[in-house]
């Protein structure tokens, strides 16, 4: 039986393939009653789930082809931005943004709308200017950056094909000093939102709600440019991990000692597992005016959480216009909760987190775990008749649907 990496779902796919070739890929999808792309495993839902053919992309050819006149790169849906990054970065080439874990394909992290941190940088889906597609009857399809339908192509949680490659935005290569402050008040944090989350290129603040403060907070600032000064909290003095009590040897430096942007922009160093998968993920994001009243509603209900939460981070995301995306056209704050192991246990957990966040419109992150009838989650997104007018569209039978999106998006 095979499950996802946190080992909380198991897959309920008839057949698990990975094909070597594209043509391999277009034969297996013609033939399939219903078919799912698998990423790295990393989503806590059952978004990647099927009960027909479940297809691995890791088998396919790796590919990473830089076009040095545009600065753009073509990559296989398959690649993990640990091997994309160090690819890139020989070639004097970045990534704009990355999610705190390298481990996760590109292709997946995209699909889900998946984030980094910083009140500038965009979703990852936003590096995308197109997407190559295999779509239910073998064919192959092309959305490219102005197109009609790209901006609800992107994060597309799989409904429309099986996504082979991606065409993603570049930057120069940069470097990034990572820092740490540590102790910093509810109150302090509330009253400096904006001036702390906007200090450096990207923040994250922890919290274990044991008590109400923010037990780190990370900063990594462009190298060159000032020193964030924030006098709400302390230097740390060595390096920390996250999760209390976890050692620090996993995550990337810190301590202001400048390095590559792909070594800096994660928590976590490729070449380690952050945790065993002993957690459950749950992440919820709204607009970033409703910041400040939506942490004091959860600060009301620590008492609730602590006791089953292993750590909270706060990141801010810029708005985009990617249509299932979670930062669709709202500056985002993200709230983001990594569990104890324990369904049970953390169930009535986020119902009550839920209701607390309810005033303010919040989205969860479609690969983590949430409650939130699906009804309130269609309501969320202005752009979801278009969507489904375009699953429709594009895949009639139905090959690509799950329960899912059954589930959620009553496709």
């Amino acid at each position: 039986m095979r499950t996802n990496w946190a080992g909380n779902l198991a897959f309920s796919a008839e057949r698990t393939h990975r094909p070597a070739t594209l043509g391999e890929l277009r034969s297996l999808v013609a033939g399939s009653r219903r078919v799912k792309a698998l990423g790295s495993g990393h989503s806590f839902s059952d978004v990647a789930d099927t009960d027909g053919d479940l297809v691995e992309l890791t088998a396919l050819p790796r590919e990473a082809d830089l076009d040095g006149a545009t600065g753009a790169v073509r990559v296989s849906a398959g690649i993990r931005y640990a091997e994309l990054a160090e690819i890139l970065h020989e070639k004097g080439r970045a990534l704009p943004n990355m999610a705190s874990l390298p481990h996760i394909s590109v292709a997946g992290s995209v699909a889900t709308g998946t984030h980094g941190s910083g009140s500038a940088n965009g979703s990852l889906g936003t590096a995308v200017r197109s997407l190559e597609l295999v779509t239910a009857d073998g064919g192959t399809r092309t959305l490219s950056r102005g197109d009609d339908d790209f901006e609800g192509a992107v994060v597309a949680l799989g409904a429309l094909g099986v996504v082979t490659h991606l065409t993603l935005d570049t930057v120069p290569a940069f470097d990034v000093a990572q820092r740490v402050l540590t102790g910093l008040a509810l109150p302090h944090a509330t009253a400096h939102f904006e001036a702390i989350t906007s200090a450096a290129y990207s923040v994250s603040l922890f919290t274990d709600w044991r008590e109400p403060r923010f037990t780190q907070v990370w900063l990594k600032q462009l190298a060159g440019r000032p020193v964030p000064d924030l006098p709400w909290a302390e230097p740390a003095t060595r390096p920390v991990h996250p999760v209390p009590g976890m050692d620090p040897v996993n995550c990337t430096a810190q301590l202001g000692e400048p390095g590559p942007w792909h070594e800096r922009l994660p928590h976590f160093r490729p070449g380690f597992m952050p945790s065993s998968g002993e957690e459950l993920q749950s992440e919820y994001l709204l607009a970033r005016e409703h910041a400040v009243p939506a942490l004091e509603a959860l600060a009301d209900i620590r008492g609730a959480i602590a006791p089953v939460l292993q750590i909270c981070e706060v990141r801010t995301v810029a708005a985009d216009r990617l249509w299932l995306s979670p930062a669709y056209g709202r500056d985002t704050v993200a709230l983001h909760f990594t569990w104890v192991k324990d369904p049970e246990a953390v169930r009535p957990v986020l119902a009550r987190v839920e209701e607390a966040l309810r005033p303010f419109d919040p989205r969860p992150h479609w690969g983590k775990v949430f409650t939130i009838a699906p009804e309130r989650i269609r309501d969320a997104y202005p752009r979801m008749p278009d969507f489904l007018r375009l699953v429709a569209a594009t895949d009639p039978e139905g090959t690509f649907r799950n329960a899912f999106l059954r589930r959620l998006l009553d496709l």
